[in-house]
């Protein structure tokens, strides 16, 4: 991962997601949510609310919207603007 903190920054979220890290929103019982990129080894780094809502809204990810922990995926559009190859699935 790059020096920037990929919470930060839209194009490092995907990247990070694109590397196979997974984004998920965590809600306590107030209904809360924190965002955190999960890596394969390693601790979790937090992301920005605004930048997950903004990839969410620019179609880029999407998620499974459970509580209390929603996983998010790329989709077609978001694996596109990396440069990953599609899966077919969407």
């Amino acid at each position: 991962m790059k020096a920037m903190r990929p919470g930060s920054n839209p194009r490092e979220v995907l990247a990070a997601m694109a590397e196979g890290w997974t984004l998920k929103a965590h809600r306590d019982i107030e209904g809360r949510k924190e965002f955190w990129l999960h890596p394969l080894e390693g601790e979790a780094e937090a992301v920005d609310g605004e930048v997950a809502a903004w990839l969410v809204a620019q179609g880029l990810i999407d998620s499974n919207k459970k509580f209390p922990a929603a996983t998010f995926w790329m989709t077609e559009a978001g694996r596109r603007s990396v440069g990953s190859p599609p899966t077919g699935g969407e």
